[in-house]
C-alpha cells in the first residue's frame, strides 16, 4: 500500500528520501551485470581498407586537423564511428591504427571512392574458421555516421598495403553547365594535358611543402556529357594541390574564348629544356605562375582511388534480402537524389518567373559563337565598358570590366626562390618541416 505522505512531518518525509537513496545506490553499485571494460590489446589486429563517399560542402575538407575548424572534417567524423564501434583505440589516434588515406580533399570537394587503410580489432577473428562470421563493417559504421558520409564497401588488405602508395591511378570528375562556354575548344585545350609535364603553373604552390618536382601525369582528359550538365573527367597517376581547380579555371577562360587552347601549353612550358610536344612551333617560357583565381570547389569530385585486383577485393554486407544493407544504403542514397531534383525544378520555376519582370542580360561568350572579341565588346547605352563575367564554376563568376590575358598578369615568384625564402624564415624557425604528400590534393 502506498503511504499517505501527506500526513508525514518534515522530519520523516526527509528520513524516508534517505532510505530510498541509499536503497538506489546499493542497487546501482551491486548491478548483476556491471558494464565490462575493453582492452585491444587483448585482441588480434588486421588491416582493412574502407571506400567510402562524403558531401564535401557539409565539411572542413577530409584530413583531421589539430586545431578547432568552422566545420568538421571527415576524418574525424569517421575515425570517432570507428572509435565507438570498437574497432580502434581511441588513445593511439589516427597514427596509432595505421591511418592513411588515399588522397586529400579539401574543404568543399566532395568524394565518391575516397580509400583509407588502416589497422582494427574484430573482436570475432578469435572464432574457429569454420563459425566465424565477418563483421558487418559497412551497416555497422553507417548506423554511426552522419547521412553525409557513407561507407560502400571494405576488404581485408595485406599488412604492406599502403592507400595511398598502392593507388595505380585517381579519377576526378568536375561537374558544369555549357553556359557560355565552346565545350569544343575545351576539349581542344584539355587534349594538351595528357601525359607527363611540369604543372607548376596548374596548381597552389605551397612553400611549406618544400616541393621541387611538379612533374605529374595525366592518363585522360576528357569532357563528357552528363545531362543536363557536362563533366570534365581528369585521370592520373598523382595530383598537386589545387591542380585539378587550376586546370578547370583554364579551360572556362578557354571555352569563352578569351584565352586559345595553346594556352595550356605555354603554362606548361616552363624551361627551355623541357620537351613539349605541343602543335605550335614556338612557344612562350612560362617559368613563373601569372596570378589568376582557380574554380570553385563545389562542383570537384573525388571519384576513384584504382587498385590492382590482387591488393583488394571490395565486399559489402549484403545478403541479398530486400531489406539488407546495400538496399538501404541504395534507398537513402535514392532519396537525396530525388529530393535534390526537386530543388533543382524549383530554382528553374523561380527563374522563369523572374523573368516575366527582368531580362536576361546580353550574353558575350562564347566569342566562338558570338562574333565577338576582346576588342569589339559593345558599349553600352552610357558608353561604358561592359562587365564580363568568366565563369568559376558553380554558377560563380569572376566579374571585370576588362580583361587581362594570363601571360599579361603579374607572376608570382619563382619556385626556388619561394622556397628558398620558406627555408630561411618560416622553415628556419620549425624544425619539423611538412612531408610532402600530394598524390590526391584537392
Amino acid at each position: 500500500m502506498t503511504p499517505n505522505y501527506e500526513s508525514w512531518s518534515k522530519d520523516e518525509l526527509i528520513a524516508r528520501l534517505t532510505d530510498l537513496e541509499a536503497k538506489t545506490h546499493t542497487k546501482t553499485t551491486h548491478s548483476p551485470n556491471p558494464k565490462k571494460s575493453f582492452h585491444f590489446s587483448s585482441h588480434p589486429k588486421r588491416k582493412i581498407a574502407i571506400k567510402f563517399c562524403y558531401s564535401g560542402w557539409e565539411y572542413n575538407g577530409l584530413a583531421y586537423q589539430n586545431g578547432p575548424t568552422p566545420l568538421p572534417t571527415v576524418e574525424d567524423v569517421l575515425f570517432r564511428a570507428f572509435v565507438k564501434a570498437r574497432l580502434v583505440d581511441e588513445t593511439g589516434g589516427l597514427d596509432g591504427c595505421g591511418w592513411e588515406k588515399c588522397g586529400r580533399t579539401d574543404r568543399g570537394v566532395s568524394a565518391a571512392g575516397q580509400v583509407v587503410s588502416l589497422w582494427d580489432t574484430p573482436q570475432n577473428t578469435s572464432l574457429q574458421p569454420s563459425t566465424r562470421h565477418e563483421l558487418r563493417y559497412v551497416s555497422i559504421l553507417n548506423r554511426l555516421l552522419p547521412p553525409t558520409i557513407r561507407v560502400l564497401a571494405w576488404s581485408p588488405i595485406s599488412p604492406d598495403f599502403s592507400a595511398r602508395f598502392n593507388c595505380k591511378h585517381r579519377h576526378y570528375k568536375y561537374f558544369f553547365t555549357s553556359h557560355g562556354l565552346d565545350i569544343s575548344l575545351m576539349q581542344s585545350a584539355a587534349n594538351r594535358l595528357v601525359g607527363e609535364h611540369d604543372f607548376r603553373n596548374l596548381c597552389k604552390l605551397d612553400p611549406g611543402k618544400q616541393i621541387t618536382n611538379f612533374h605529374r601525369c595525366v592518363l585522360r582528359a576528357q569532357i563528357n556529357p552528363v545531362s543536363p550538365v557536362y563533366v570534365f573527367d581528369l585521370v592520373g597517376s598523382a595530383f598537386l594541390y589545387h591542380q585539378v581547380r587550376h586546370i578547370m579555371a583554364v579551360l572556362f577562360l578557354v571555352g569563352t574564348g578569351v584565352e586559345q587552347p595553346s594556352i595550356i601549353s605555354a603554362l606548361m612550358n616552363v624551361s627551355p629544356t623541357e620537351s613539349n610536344p605541343s602543335p605550335e612551333s614556338q612557344l612562350p617560357l612560362v617559368d613563373r605562375k601569372p596570378e589568376y583565381q582557380m574554380a570553385d570547389a563545389l562542383p570537384l569530385m573525388l571519384w576513384d582511388c584504382a587498385y590492382a585486383d590482387s591488393d583488394v577485393t571490395w565486399q559489402t554486407d549484403d545478403d541479398g534480402a530486400e531489406s539488407g544493407t546495400g538496399s538501404d544504403l541504395y534507398h537513402q542514397l535514392h532519396s537525396i537524389h530525388q529530393r535534390s531534383l526537386i530543388h533543382t525544378t524549383l530554382d528553374a520555376h523561380f527563374l522563369t518567373a523572374a523573368t516575366q519582370y527582368h531580362s536576361p542580360p546580353p550574353q558575350y561568350f562564347p566569342f566562338s559563337q558570338t562574333g565577338l572579341t576582346r576588342h569589339t565588346l559593345p558599349r553600352s547605352g552610357l558608353g561604358r565598358e561592359p562587365v564580363l563575367g568568366v565563369p568559376l564554376g558553380a554558377g560563380t563568376y569572376k566579374r571585370s570590366a576588362k580583361y587581362t590575358p594570363l601571360l599579361e598578369r603579374k607572376r608570382l615568384d619563382h619556385v626556388d626562390v619561394a622556397n628558398e625564402r620558406w627555408r630561411m624564415g618560416r622553415g628556419n624557425k620549425n624544425s619539423k618541416q611538412k612531408t610532402p604528400s600530394d598524390d590526391g590534393v584537392e
